[in-house]
């Protein structure tokens, strides 16, 4: 329930009933979300999905965010020092996540995991370009949420996910042809020769009736009715075959070799953004799945935030 009133807050705005009195309450007061104020929430980051922190226990308001940012501009208050701290910390997590996962590879394949950066591979010009039509249109969307346009903040929100869509596919397939050219490193598997396995026994009423025919034909043999006890011969093998083919021949487990197991290893490459492993045959469907997923645009737009606040404390410190 507070999950869903969480989204239709976003959606419609937290005053969406007429009963928030938001009037009566100061950006600086203790229930406000400062991260929030400074940009960035991480509870808005990752939903519905593995790293979902929940909803916000604490006040989220695009006038409370206004009236920060015209204080933060005379110079009177400065809340990106929280926000970094929050960034660094989700930053280390993901950091720390990726070095367990390479400890489990094999030297030489943790070295080609790494060996693409996708970060760098998926930004050419274009993609940078959209990146930046996603900010600006979703500044538009903040505008008709302030002043309580929902419908056009819907049509702009729709604006939002084609270019996100857009941008995931462009991703996929520059990566994609990185993917086709790192392949040709990879070795194949030596084809193995592995004997057959016999075929199953038959179940227990199966080999009684196997056994009767067996007896029958043995009796009629003896008996020098040799046309009869072929005919019960035929039945017995029938019955042997009906067996086999209604139960599976047990995996030998002997065909998955240590090579085998390295070779799929190898095939794994490394998302420097989030930290997935994606494989080198994924197509380029899948591959702009991972790219539209929360999970990566979350630590996306962590990322991106660090890196704007960083280039904001050398500014600052430049005109000090």
């Amino acid at each position: 329930m507070d999950a869903m009133r969480k989204q239709l807050d976003v959606l419609m705005g937290a005053n969406r009933n007429g009963d928030v009195r938001e009037v009566n309450r100061k950006y600086f007061d203790r229930d406000v979300c400062r991260l929030f104020l400074a940009g960035l929430c991480p509870h808005d980051l990752f939903q519905l999905t593995k790293m979902d922190l929940g909803p916000c226990p604490k006040v989220h308001s695009l006038q409370l965010r206004k009236d920060y940012e015209e204080v933060k501009a005379k110079g009177s208050e400065n809340f990106d020092r929280e926000l970094e701290d929050m960034i660094d910390r989700l930053i280390v997590e993901c950091e720390r996540k990726i070095q367990r996962a390479l400890k489990r590879l094999a030297d030489e394949d943790a070295k080609a995991a790494i060996a693409i950066s996708v970060s760098e591979v998926t930004l050419d010009e274009e993609v940078l370009q959209l990146s930046k039509e996603i900010k600006e249109k979703m500044k538009e969307v903040d505008t008709f949420d302030f002043e309580g346009k929902t419908d056009d903040k819907i049509k702009a929100m729709e604006v939002v996910e084609e270019l996100r869509s857009k941008r995931a596919d462009m991703q996929a397939t520059l990566l994609l042809d990185a993917f086709n050219k790192d392949r040709a490193s990879i070795p194949q598997p030596a084809p193995t020769q592995i004997a057959p396995l016999p075929p199953p026994p038959p179940d227990a009423r199966t080999q009684e009736l196997i056994n009767e025919k067996l007896s029958k034909a043995e009796a009629l043999g003896e008996q020098g009715m040799v046309d009869e006890a072929q005919k019960a011969l035929e039945e017995a093998e029938a019955l042997k075959k009906l067996a086999a083919s209604r139960q599976e021949p047990a995996s030998d487990p002997s065909k998955y070799t240590v090579a085998d197991v390295r070779i799929t290893d190898q095939k794994l490459r490394l998302c420097d953004i989030c930290g997935a492993f994606l494989s080198v045959y994924d197509n380029d469907r899948r591959l702009a799945d991972h790219f539209g997923g929360k999970l990566h645009l979350g630590y996306m737009l962590i990322r991106e935030k660090l890196k704007e606040l960083q280039v904001l404390n050398v500014m600052s410190h430049f005109l000090l």
